[in-house]
C-alpha cells in the first residue's frame, strides 16, 4: 500500500500524532487509481495503519517549517528547505471486519506510514452503506446534515443515543440553535423506521422565546408537511394553567418566601390543615379556631375560685351565634345550652355592684358548663380527631384546596392552636399573608395558577398531565367544562393550519411561556418537570420506561442556572437536576438549549452525553465546553469561534466519530430569524404600522396582539 503514503508519524502521545509529510509530496492532492484524493486540509482524515485495524485520525492543524540541511563540508552553504507536518487527532478505529468504532486502543508507532483516505474509509466513517433493517439500538441511521470537508456524505446520529443520556445544543444567539433543534425533529418524523414512522413520540419543548409554533404547525402560506402526523399542540397564556394545588411545599416555600424562623413553620401547618380538611369524608371537622376557645371554656370552668376572666369571655355571645351557625355533624345543642346558661348568669352579676364586675359565677353553672362541653368533646374526639390523625395526607400531595380559605381561615386556625402566643404569631406573619394576598390579586400569576379556583376541577390531575404530555385526547368528554377542556376544543376549532386532529394524540407539545411573568416562571417549569417524574415513576415496573419523553429546555439557562439568582436555590434547577440524575430509568431524556453554557448547572451538562455546539465566542463559554468533554476533542473545538450560522461540531455518544456538520436547513423555521434592518429600513411602511393603540391594549390585558384577517400584513 506504499502508494498510499503521504508521511509518516514522528511523534505520538495519548490522542495526537504528529506527521511529516512526504518531501515530493508537493501539492494538497495525491493521485490514486481511483482518484485524486486530498491532503493536509483541516478537518479532513488521515488513515494510520497498524497490523490489521486503521487508525482513523482528524486533521487539525497544518504548517510549514523551513529547515536547513547542514553538508559534512561546514563550509559549503546550503538553501533552506520546507518541511511540512500535520497534528491530526485520533477519533477511532476501523477494524479488520471494515467496522468503524470510536476510540483507539493501539496506538502508531515511530515512523508509522499515514495513508491518505478513500472512499471506501469514508463510507466506513460515515456508514452510508444500505441496510435492510436498522439496528435501533445500535446503528447511526438518521441523517441531520452534511459534511463540510466531504459534500456527498451525510452525517447521523443514533436517536437512542441521542436522547438516552441527556443532550445539549449550545452556541451563541444567532448561530442557529432553534433551527438545529427544529431540524432533528422534523428529520425524525419524516425517517421510516423499518417501514414505519413515529406516532407514539412525546415530546415537551419549553418554549421560552414564542418560536417553535412556526416550526411545528407552520402558516397559512407554508404549513408544516407532517402536520397531521405531528399534531403538534401549542399550549399558549389562555392554556398555560397549573393548578396550586399541584404544588409541593417547596414550591410554595420558593413562591412565596416565608421567614424560615416563625412564617414557614406556620405556613407548613395552614397548608396541612387546608389540605386535610376534607379526610374524614362522614365528619365535617370544627375549625382549630373553635376548638381552641371550647378548650378555653373547660380550662375556666375548673378553676376553683368561680371567676370567668373577661379575656376568656370577651365577646361569649357572638361566639355562641359563630358555633350555632357551623355547619357540622358535631351536635352542638347541648354546649349552646351551657353556653346560654353561663352567658346570662354572667350578665346578672355584672349588673350588680363594682366588686362583682369579674363576674363571680355559681359552682352549679361552671361545673355544668365544663362537665357538658368535655363530654361532648371526648365523643368529638373518639368520632373525628383520631379518624384525622389516622388518614391525614401528606401535604406533598397534589390536593385541593381553596387558596382565599387558606387566607381566611386555616392561618388563624394554625396560629390560634399556639393560643399563648397567638398575638405575637399574627404579627409575625403578617407579611406572609399580606404577599399572598397580593399574589391573589395580580392577575399576570393568579391566572395561569389558578388561585382564584373556588371549585375543585374534576380528575385535575389526570387532565393536567394528559394535557401536557399530549394525550389529553384520552381522557376528553365532550360534556366537561373545566380550563383543559374548554382549551382544547379551542384548539380543535382553530383554523387548518394549526387545528389538531381530534381523537388523535400530540407527539409534540409547544408549551409557550414567553409572557409568564418571571415570578412564576421558574416554580411553573419546575412544577411540571416534577409531576411528569413522579407520574412516570409510578408506573408499574413492567411499564417503566415504555412511555419514553423528551423535554427540551429552551433557553436552559432561565431553568437551570449554576448560580442562583438570590440567596434561595432555585426550584426548577432542583427539579431538571434531580431529573438529568434519575430520569434515564424512566424514560425522560432533557434535551437543553443554551447561549451561555458558562452559567447553566454542572450537574445537568455533566449528565449529558451528546453535544451538538455552535459558534461560541464568548472565552469562559469556550473554556466551559472543553471541560465537559473529553481532552481529545479540545483540538477539534478550537474551530468554535469561527464556525459559520447552520454550522455544528457534533461530538458525544450520538455520532459514530466527532465530527463538523452543516445542519440540515429546518422547513418552516422556527420564528427566530435575525431582523432584517437596512430592508426594513428602506422601504414605505403604513401610517398605521406599528399599531400602538390595539399593542398596548392587548398589554394591558395581558396578551400579544394578533392583527385581524382584515389588517394589511407588513
Amino acid at each position: 500500500m506504499s502508494e498510499r503514503n503521504i508521511g509518516k508519524v514522528i511523534s505520538v502521545d495519548s490522542f495526537r500524532a504528529y506527521i511529516r509529510l512526504e518531501d515530493d509530496l508537493k501539492s494538497l492532492y495525491k493521485s490514486g487509481y481511483e482518484d485524486i484524493y486530498e491532503v493536509a486540509r483541516i478537518n479532513s482524515y488521515v488513515i494510520i495503519p497498524i497490523g490489521a485495524d486503521r487508525i482513523v485520525a482528524m486533521v487539525t492543524s497544518v504548517r510549514a517549517i523551513d529547515e536547513t540541511e547542514l553538508g559534512k563540508n561546514k563550509e559549503a552553504i546550503f538553501l533552506t528547505k520546507s518541511a511540512r507536518y500535520l497534528v491530526a487527532t485520533m477519533i477511532g478505529t476501523i477494524e479488520n471486519n471494515g467496522k468503524y468504532i470510536q476510540g483507539v486502543y493501539n496506538y502508531p508507532i515511530l515512523d508509522n506510514p499515514v495513508w491518505y483516505v478513500t472512499r471506501q474509509d469514508l463510507d466506513n466513517i460515515f456508514d452510508q452503506k444500505e441496510k435492510e433493517s436498522i439496528d435501533f439500538e445500535n446503528d447511526y441511521y438518521l441523517p441531520i446534515g452534511t459534511s463540510p470537508s466531504f459534500s456527498d456524505y451525510r452525517i447521523k446520529i443514533n436517536p437512542d443515543k441521542f436522547f438516552g443520556k441527556h443532550a445539549a445544543i449550545l452556541g451563541n444567539t444567532g448561530s442557529g440553535k432553534s433551527c438545529t433543534f427544529a431540524s432533528i425533529i422534523q428529520s425524525m418524523f419524516e425517517f421510516e423506521y423499518n417501514g414505519k414512522k413515529l406516532q407514539n413520540a412525546h415530546i415537551i419543548i419549553f418554549d421560552t422565546n414564542g418560536e417553535y409554533k412556526q416550526a411545528f404547525q407552520g402558516t397559512k402560506e407554508n404549513p408544516y408537511k407532517n402536520l397531521n402526523e405531528v399534531n403538534a399542540f401549542h399550549v399558549d397564556k389562555n392554556g398555560m394553567k397549573v393548578p396550586f394545588w399541584f404544588m409541593n411545599f417547596a414550591d410554595f416555600d420558593f413562591l412565596f418566601e416565608p421567614t424560615s424562623g416563625t412564617q414557614a413553620p406556620l405556613f407548613k401547618r395552614a397548608l396541612g390543615l387546608a389540605k386535610n380538611q376534607t379526610v374524614a369524608s362522614v365528619k365535617k371537622l370544627i375549625p382549630q379556631a373553635y376548638m381552641s376557645k371550647l378548650q378555653s371554656i373547660v380550662r375556666e370552668c375548673d378553676e376553683n375560685d368561680f371567676k370567668i376572666k373577661n379575656t376568656v369571655f370577651f365577646e361569649l355571645e357572638d361566639f355562641g351565634i359563630e358555633l350555632l351557625r357551623l355547619e357540622t355533624d358535631f351536635d352542638k345543642s347541648n354546649i349552646l345550652n351551657a353556653l346560654r346558661n353561663l352567658i346570662k348568669e354572667k350578665k346578672s352579676k355584672l349588673s350588680k355592684p363594682k366588686q362583682y364586675v369579674e363576674g363571680t359565677i355559681s359552682a352549679f353553672v361552671l361545673n355544668e358548663c365544663s362537665v357538658t362541653i368535655k363530654a361532648e368533646l371526648s365523643t368529638y374526639n373518639t368520632s373525628v380527631i383520631n379518624l384525622e390523625v389516622a388518614e391525614e395526607r401528606n401535604i406533598d400531595l397534589p390536593i385541593f384546596f381553596n387558596f382565599k380559605e387558606l387566607l381566611e381561615r386555616f392561618f388563624e386556625e394554625a396560629i390560634n392552636e399556639n393560643e399563648n402566643s397567638s398575638n405575637r404569631l399574627r404579627e409575625f406573619v403578617s407579611t406572609l399573608r399580606l404577599r399572598l394576598q397580593s399574589y391573589l390579586g395580580d392577575e399576570r400569576i393568579s391566572q395561569p395558577l389558578l388561585l382564584t379556583q373556588a371549585e375543585e376541577i374534576t380528575n385535575a390531575l389526570a387532565k393536567f398531565i394528559s394535557f401536557i404530555l399530549g394525550d389529553f385526547c384520552k381522557v376528553y368528554k365532550t360534556e366537561d367544562t373545566d380550563l383543559f377542556t374548554q382549551y382544547y376544543k379551542e384548539q380543535l376549532a382553530k383554523e387548518e393550519a394549526e387545528k389538531l386532529v381530534e381523537g388523535k394524540p400530540s407527539q409534540i407539545t409547544i408549551i409557550d411561556m414567553s409572557l409568564l411573568p418571571y415570578e412564576v416562571l421558574e416554580t411553573i417549569t419546575g412544577l411540571i418537570g416534577r409531576l411528569i417524574l413522579e407520574f412516570v415513576s409510578r408506573f408499574p415496573e413492567s411499564d417503566r420506561g415504555k412511555l419514553p419523553m423528551v423535554i427540551a429546555l429552551e433557553e436552559a439557562q432561565n431553568y437551570i442556572p449554576e448560580k442562583n439568582r438570590g440567596d434561595r436555590d432555585s426550584i426548577a434547577k432542583k427539579v431538571f437536576e434531580r431529573i438529568a440524575r434519575e430520569g434515564r430509568k424512566y424514560g425522560i431524556s432533557l434535551l437543553v438549549s443554551s447561549q451561555r453554557p458558562s452559567e447553566l448547572s454542572k450537574t445537568v451538562l455533566s449528565q449529558c452525553n451528546s453535544f451538538i455546539i455552535h459558534r461560541l465566542q464568548n472565552p469562559e463559554d469556550q473554556k466551559y465546553v472543553r471541560q465537559l468533554v473529553s481532552a481529545a476533542n479540545e483540538d477539534i473545538l478550537q474551530q468554535l469561534p469561527i464556525l459559520p450560522q447552520q454550522h455544528v461540531v457534533i461530538m458525544g455518544d450520538a455520532v459514530r466519530t466527532p465530527v463538523q456538520a452543516k445542519m440540515t436547513t429546518a422547513n418552516p423555521k422556527p420564528n427566530s430569524n435575525n431582523p432584517k434592518f437596512i430592508e426594513n429600513w428602506t422601504r414605505d411602511l403604513p401610517a398605521d404600522f406599528p399599531n400602538y393603540q390595539k399593542i398596548a391594549e392587548a398589554w394591558e390585558k395581558g396578551e400579544k396582539y394578533i392583527p385581524a384577517n382584515n389588517e394589511p400584513n407588513v
